[in-house]
């Protein structure tokens, strides 16, 4: 039974990713992916939330929806892209910023449930 709470987070979190990242990055001009540094971060938040929250809460928002509107492969390969391309002090400050803000966001998340 915990997998299906896996799959139905993840089949929101998915397509909750794809259109999130799609509409933070159309409203910028910018080589830098802001969408997927958009939902990274706010998955942590999510996930600093959770801390702390029934198993089944865990594995459906936590697991599900947060494994699959984040996407560490996807801001990786978009930080490589950066550093091919010559943009690579705007490759240092994604992973600088995605690191910081994904930590900060965690422990905010975590401080707003009361941990």
């Amino acid at each position: 039974m915990n997998w299906l709470l896996v799959v139905c987070g993840a089949m929101v979190g998915a397509p909750l990713r794809y259109l999130t990242d799609r509409a933070v990055q159309a409203r910028h001009d910018s080589v830098f992916p802001w969408g997927t540094f958009t939902v990274n971060v706010t998955g942590c938040l999510v996930l600093g939330l959770l801390t702390g929250a029934a198993t089944h809460l865990q594995l459906l928002l936590g697991t599900g929806l947060c494994g699959a509107l984040t996407t560490y492969s996807t801001f990786s390969y978009e930080t490589l892209r950066l550093a091919e391309t010559g943009a690579r002090l705007q490759a240092a400050l994604n992973v600088a910023a995605s690191v910081a803000a994904g930590l900060a966001a965690a422990f905010a998340g975590a401080a707003l449930a009361g941990m």
